[in-house]
């Protein structure tokens, strides 16, 4: 299988997510955000479509990873992943991990600074409070006054500074809690088109990005999102020129009306849970075997957008 092409060489790409949670990235019930990626043609993903209808036989009207990830239907799942390898790809960011780095970024830390601060391997309290005020300091809607948040932001660094063992960690954390006027200078302009925290923008630049190929342009089929507008939209077209993708445009459908799109979706439920389930302890060693093929280069504790922060504001 390979990606099907429109008139004039464009490549068509069906495109859905799992896990979206906007810019609510603690406390939900996942782990990961995951955005899936198919390119074959509307015909071969049809014919996938119904063969998974075929093998799994529920009375469903319209399938969900779900179907696919219950045990009963394993040899389905590990059949799916199989025929897909090579013809789809997934874009998964730990939540945890594109928090910390966005906190980060705003607060005008170095661009290794999150991956010390996630290797030191916090947990507790501390940690907790740390990323729910981080968390509630970087939303575009506050439900109380930006100073309040800035200062509860900067008490839980603190905090977490004097129960932190690791020197270049503790280093770090000291620096950023001596950024109160870039916190304040943040809260006082939020970025008004794309939300910092939402990694399903960036995510999608890395997926035409991984698609794009010298010569020949990327076009998106995706699952109809209200928050895809027209002006973030054409942002992330300018994002993509800049990468030197030619992002020749995206058209948002129902999923259930392109096989392209259900089979993205099913991928990234797949996806999300397979990567949860092996951070949390409870991985199954052959599906995330299978899983790999579909994903970039690094351990999915730690997966974040290849995208810039800075470029959101």
């Amino acid at each position: 299988m390979g990606p099907g092409e429109q008139d004039g060489g464009v490549i068509e790409i069906g495109c859905d997510e799992s896990g979206a949670d906007g810019e609510n990235l603690v406390g939900g019930n996942t782990l990961f955000f995951a955005h899936g990626s198919v390119g074959v043609s509307v015909e071969v993903a049809g014919a996938v479509i119904s063969e998974v209808r075929e093998r799994i036989r529920s009375p469903a009207e319209e399938y969900k990873a779900n179907h696919l990830l219950r045990e009963k239907h394993r040899a389905v799942l590990e059949w799916f992943l199989r025929t897909l390898r090579g013809s789809a790809h997934v874009e998964l960011v730990r939540k945890e991990s594109f928090l910390v780095g966005r906190v980060v970024e705003v607060l005008g830390g170095e661009a290794g600074d999150a991956g010390v601060l996630l290797r030191e391997g916090f947990s507790g309290g501390a940690w907790g409070d740390f990323l729910v005020s981080g968390n509630r300091l970087l939303r575009m809607r506050a439900e109380v006054d930006g100073e309040v948040l800035v200062r509860e932001f900067l008490g839980s660094l603190r905090v977490l500074r004097n129960v932190t063992v690791g020197a270049a960690a503790r280093e770090i954390l000291g620096t950023l809690a001596g950024q109160q006027d870039r916190a304040l200078a943040y809260r006082a302009s939020i970025p008004a088109l794309i939300p910092v925290l939402d990694p399903l923008f960036p995510t999608v630049v890395d997926t035409a990005a991984h698609w794009s190929s010298p010569g020949t342009p990327v076009h998106l089929v995706h699952d109809r999102q209200t928050l895809l507008t027209p002006a973030r939209i054409e942002w992330i077209r300018q994002r993509a020129e800049e990468r030197g993708v030619a992002l020749a445009g995206m058209r948002l459908v129902q999923a259930r009306s392109d096989p392209r799109v259900q089979l993205a979706d099913f991928l990234a439920g797949i996806a999300r849970k397979i990567a949860g389930d092996e951070v949390s302890g409870v991985g199954d060693p052959v599906l995330g075997e299978l899983l790999r093929p579909y994903l970039g280069s690094g351990p999915l504790s730690q997966k974040q957008p290849a995208e810039e922060p800075g470029h959101l504001r």
